[in-house]
């Protein structure tokens, strides 16, 4: 059976990670991703890593972790004859993505008004800092510059380390991941009207809408939300606490799984203690409690803590460093990571994660490795009548 979104063409104009992403996970959907990449160079995040020589190869870790599966053409749209080949790959495709600054679009004379002209039921997707609209819509930014005022660095850590980035680019990573929903909406949209869509996919916006429960708690209760570092603001226990041997994730979020924890640990006799006897007492007393519980915690490691507990109906998961988090069985079991092997002429393998889905009775989407900078040119532009002659003059003229 076909993946969602096989048989659907899109054209990825986007650089280094919250519109890579996003085509990312239209490939793993099915799609045919073709990223459109500036002759030479290509996406900057061809030169990231921590590998200098994937760098110097133009495949950087930080591309290969998600550009899988997708083709690669080098098409310069700052020229006429490269905007003019463009405009005829748009004819082919079912959808656009791009990350350029608001209005950089335009100048080039690709921007989702013309573009849709062409197909109308193209769907275009631009995917900014800030959106295409509003007093700070030209500004350019990173993720860190989003993660920063959208406020979820005040939030990040304790008292004494916040503000604090969080360990990943989040934003960048939301921004995709909504871009891509909303591209798969319109794609759905466009099969049953006809019509495309135009898409404007925000990073600030989709950061601060992810943080609801923080946002909205301010908006009406009106109180300024503050870094509580591995606790949970709505429940106790319900955080990370040291046992005898690592730390512990527990999640006791109801009355009767904060039960089960005190069975659990030996201190059954708080389930009667007026300072614990119901959610809003165990918050104001989550300090006296945590240290309790790790009194009691610290006669077992964490892993056979968080085997009982689980048992119990109690959600508990030891903290992992990445590579233990890596080497569990529930992620290798479901194929979450995909091996490449001769990629770039590497004498070793590359290993990418795969998407956080599966499409159920067909797994994850057999992708073919990252594209090398411009391995697929000559094969699509192929489609639209250029043979190999043009294509070494369009190459000698920098258009390619």
């Amino acid at each position: 059976m076909p993946h969602p979104l096989d048989g659907l063409r899109i054209l990825d104009l986007t650089n280094v990670m919250a519109g890579p992403f996003c085509g990312y996970q239209l490939a793993l959907l099915g799609a045919e991703v073709v990223k459109i990449e500036v002759p030479g160079s290509g996406d900057l995040a061809r030169q990231l890593g921590a590998d200098p020589a994937l760098n110097r190869k133009q495949m950087g870790i930080s591309f290969l972790a998600q550009n899988a599966g997708k083709k690669s053409v080098t098409l310069n749209l700052k020229s006429d004859r490269g905007r003019a080949l463009f405009l005829e790959l748009v004819k082919t495709a079912d959808a656009v993505i791009e990350s350029f600054r608001p209005g950089v679009m335009k100048r080039l004379g690709v921007d989702a008004r013309t573009l849709r002209t062409i197909r109308p039921r193209l769907v275009v997707c631009s995917i900014s800092g800030f959106g295409q609209t509003g007093p700070m819509a030209s500004r350019p930014a990173y993720d860190q510059i989003i993660q920063g005022l959208s406020g979820i660095m005040s939030v990040t850590g304790d008292e004494d380390s916040a503000p604090l980035r969080v360990g990943f680019p989040v934003s960048d990573a939301i921004a995709g991941l909504n871009a891509a929903m909303a591209v798969s909406a319109a794609l759905a949209g466009a099969a049953r009207t006809g019509e495309g869509a135009t898409l404007d996919v925000s990073m600030l916006d989709s950061t601060i809408v992810t943080a609801a429960w923080v946002v909205s708690n301010y908006h009406m209760s009106g109180q300024a939300p503050r870094p509580m570092g591995n606790e949970n603001r709505t429940a106790s226990p319900s955080g990370t606490f040291r046992t005898g041997d690592g730390l512990l994730n527990i999640a006791a979020n109801k009355q009767e799984q904060w039960e089960n924890v005190a069975d659990a640990v030996g201190l059954a006799h708080l389930k009667h203690d007026p300072r614990f006897a119901d959610r809003e007492a165990r918050k104001r007393n989550r300090a006296v409690l945590r240290t309790l519980l790790e009194q009691a915690l610290a006669s077992r490691g964490a892993l056979a803590w968080e085997n009982e507990l689980n048992a119990r109906g109690v959600p508990a998961g030891r903290v992992l460093p990445v590579p233990d988090a890596l080497d569990l069985e529930q992620a290798n079991g479901r194929d979450l990571f995909r091996t490449y092997h001769d990629v770039a002429g590497v004498d070793r393998p590359v290993k990418v994660a795969n998407g956080g889905f599966l499409v159920a009775d067909e797994g994850r989407a057999d992708l073919p490795p990252p594209a090398m900078l411009g391995a697929h040119t000559a094969e699509i532009l192929d489609e639209i009548g250029i043979n190999p002659t043009e294509l070494r003059q369009l190459a000698e003229d920098g258009i390619v």
